[in-house]
């Protein structure tokens, strides 16, 4: 397993693109240390760094990332909630399910499709009300997201 001390030390550097480069790093380590430093860095001041840091849980593929991610749907940036969505999409943990739709209310659409996506992956039930709501999104990409992922839940018994 890879050393990752030096990384560690660069995601508290005070360069914005050093921090981001460790992050990413640190996710393509594959060293489940890291998993609770990223997991700090999805806090860092800077919205680039939080996204790499919601990239690289989900490269680390650890279930202890679950609750940071989930806390991450609610950062004011897109980009760092987007990141978060698809995180969570590729752990796949069910626990995901009720804060994902609640991300089908998001201002923005991509983030509403992208939620979408990743409820129809999970294969949860919980998540077809909303879903069924949300094929009545006013954007059409949001509108044919829910419909894939209510398509693939009524499919499975």
């Amino acid at each position: 397993m890879e050393d990752i001390s030096a990384l560690l030390a660069d995601l508290g550097a005070p360069a914005v693109q050093s921090r981001q480069k460790a992050a990413a790093e640190l996710g393509r380590s594959g060293n489940p240390a890291a998993v609770l430093p990223l997991m700090g860095a999805l806090c860092d001041p800077h919205p680039a760094v939080r996204t790499e840091a919601a990239i690289a849980l989900a490269r680390l593929d650890d279930e202890r990332a679950v609750p940071g991610l989930v806390a991450a749907l609610s950062d004011t940036d897109t980009g760092v909630r987007a990141g978060a969505v698809a995180a969570l999409g590729r752990l796949r943990d069910k626990s995901a399910v009720i804060p994902l739709t609640a991300c089908l209310a998001d201002r923005d659409d991509r983030i509403r499709a992208g939620a979408a996506e990743v409820l129809g992956k999970l294969g949860d039930r919980r998540a077809i009300p909303a879903l069924t709501a949300a094929t009545r999104d006013p954007f059409e990409g949001v509108r044919e997201a829910a419909a894939r992922a209510l398509d693939r839940l009524h499919k499975i018994r």
